[in-house]
């Protein structure tokens, strides 16, 4: 038996001298931020069928005078404007622009007229489109006395829901002088 007590306590000697295993902790798991949410567009459709209920585009009216003529901004301030009319006094042009960088065709609608346009980039940065208007067509008119709003549709983008407010005639008459 003693050969057996000292085995054992050879054994438990032993035991005691081994250290303790290892504890390895697990890596850690890396941060991946959550996607952006995705950007949607409102199709007309579900703003509802009549353009004229439409809530407006973010946004206000700025006139400014300058060496060229005259120029009627809208948008948010702080931000490049959704939509501008310039008068070109020496050239006796009205230009229509909205922000976009590929040619297209927008879709103008007014309480009293609904037109195309083919609009052409700017080639200026930031990037718009744009059209010459003649000074004494009807869509002028139209945008400037449309009831309460009139509206910019174009493929690919959001539709500008804009407020017909006096700087689109003021600019329109210091071209037509």
């Amino acid at each position: 038996m003693r050969r057996s007590h000292a085995v054992l306590l050879m054994l438990a000697a032993l035991a005691g001298c081994s250290s303790p295993p290892r504890v390895v902790p697990p890596a850690p798991r890396p941060v991946v931020p959550p996607p952006p949410p995705p950007q949607v567009t409102a199709p007309a459709q579900v703003l509802g069928e009549d353009w004229r209920d439409w809530p407006l585009t973010p946004g206000d009216w700025v006139y400014r005078q300058d060496a060229r003529g005259s120029i009627a901004l809208y948008g948010q301030r702080g931000m490049d404007a959704d939509l501008t009319l310039r008068c070109d006094r020496a050239a006796r042009q009205l230009y229509l622009s909205r922000r976009g960088d590929a040619a297209a065709t927008v879709t103008v609608r007014t309480s009293t007229l609904l037109r195309n346009l083919a609009m052409v980039p700017t080639g200026g940065t930031p990037p718009y489109v744009a059209i010459a208007i003649n000074l004494r067509d009807s869509l002028l008119d139209a945008m400037g006395f449309s009831r309460g709003r009139f509206v910019i549709e174009q493929a690919g983008q959001p539709p500008l829901v804009i407020p017909a407010w006096a700087e689109i005639e003021r600019v329109t008459e210091d071209c037509r002088g």
